[in-house]
């Protein structure tokens, strides 16, 4: 325990130094939640460095947040059985409630020490306050925090530091009582104002399928675009898995989402080009627990070989797709993947266009768009060019064990709220 206490000591006043002296402090103290800590010093010049807080977690990290002096921030990890290399830099990707993800970079300031500067980034700043849970990616590894009081943390160590700032250290004391608020103009002249709405959040469900053994799957950028809180993945019959958001491409409608473990069944991309007339077999989850609570199959043809204006990125398809099909496996004949279900054509909208109603109208992005997106991801990938046709029912079999339900709580855009 001892030897635990001087480590934490030594993280607690080296973060923003780099420094592996011994810390001085805490100069008062900050306690919310699980969150520990107070004041501290540079112990080679004996002036105030920063205000930290740190809590352990049952993996054996003790993780810091830390504000310094000048207003800065940033994070630091230690476990007693790392051995890191003094001074090493490698880059850490940061996700909070499984939203858009973060990339900074950790520095290793001794064997098991590791510092995180963090970004004067608002959208950041926002997302760590209010969030319930953080992982933290980097060489392989996935770390997973549940974050308690992060919104009240904050606040408590910028008020240490400019107390301290203001007073000197001999005005350390409890940082963890705020000051009261002033009243403003508006709040004044407004005591019965209504509180402002809470911000709407709906069930947003979609497909992916698994592509490499270190669980990367693909779906559709819109299906986890506006998620709030954890990423879900259920695969067929089995209980859901927590997913981090690794990339996203907008511009192409595309995903990557990464699942802890090891997977031995990934689904293969064809490396023969798909034409006109081939069979294809659409397979997703359309309507999740309305028709169905397990995976639906279609087939149908490949219609062309561009999508709505000639957009050469797409295929068009016959296979029927509803919402919830939105990022599944479009497969071939053999079982291989020949492109990502994305869309069906707008009905309503196409009627009041042209007068008529169509029929059988869908969408896939093509696999060279997927496999451009994976590359740049730099994730590993099985390419095949099987020539055997399989039935449909060996097909849906074996994709069951490569797609997957996937579901978040999201956001409601305002044009949706508007209509309801």
């Amino acid at each position: 325990m001892k030897c635990r206490a001087a480590a934490v000591a030594v993280l607690l006043s080296a973060i923003f130094t780099g420094s592996n002296a011994e810390a001085r402090g805490p100069y008062g103290s900050i306690s919310v939640g699980n969150w520990k800590g107070g004041a501290y010093t540079n112990d080679q010049t004996g002036s105030f460095s920063h205000c930290a807080a740190g809590a352990s977690y049952a993996s054996g990290v003790y993780f810091v947040v830390m504000i310094d002096q000048d207003g800065s921030w940033g994070l630091g990890f230690m476990h007693e059985q790392w051995k890191l290399k003094t001074g090493e830099a490698f880059p850490l990707t940061l996700t909070f409630d499984g939203q858009q993800p973060f990339n900074v970079h950790g520095v290793a300031i001794a064997d098991k020490l590791v510092r995180v500067p963090m970004p004067i980034n608002s959208s950041l700043i926002a997302q760590f306050r209010r969030a319930k849970g953080m992982t933290a990616y980097t060489q392989g590894q996935l770390f997973q925090f549940k974050l308690d009081q992060t919104g009240q943390l904050l606040p408590v160590l910028a008020h240490c530091v400019a107390k301290i700032k203001q007073s000197g250290l001999g005005a350390a004391g409890d940082f963890s009582a705020l000051p009261a608020a002033k009243p403003t103009a508006v709040a004044a002249a407004a005591p019965d104002q209504a509180p402002a709405k809470p911000e709407r959040v709906f069930d947003q469900k979609g497909t992916g399928f698994v592509v490499s053994t270190n669980g990367h799957l693909v779906t559709n950028a819109h299906v986890v675009q506006g998620c709030v809180g954890d990423i879900q993945g259920n695969p067929t019959g089995e209980a859901p898995a927590k997913l981090r958001l690794v990339s996203s491409d907008e511009t192409n409608d595309l995903a990557l989402l990464q699942a802890t473990g090891t997977f031995k069944d990934i689904a293969k991309i064809r490396d023969k080009p798909i034409q006109s007339g081939d069979s294809v077999v659409a397979i997703g989850f359309p309507f999740h627990g309305l028709l169905t609570s397990d995976f639906t199959v279609t087939t149908g043809i490949v219609s062309s070989l561009s999508g709505l204006l000639n957009d050469t990125r797409f295929l068009q398809i016959s296979a029927a797709v509803q919402p919830g099909n939105s990022g599944g496996p479009l497969l071939a004949s053999n079982g291989d993947v020949v492109g990502v279900v994305a869309a069906k054509l707008n009905a309503i909208r196409f009627v009041r266009a042209t007068g008529n109603i169509p029929e059988n109208i869908n969408f896939a992005i093509k696999t060279g768009a997927l496999r451009d997106f994976l590359d740049n991801s730099v994730v590993p990938y099985q390419i095949s060019d099987a020539k055997e046709e399989l039935k449909t029912a060996d097909i849906a079999r074996n994709a069951r064990a490569f797609t997957f339900l996937i579901s978040c709580k999201a956001k409601a855009k305002e044009k949706e709220t508007a209509k309801n």
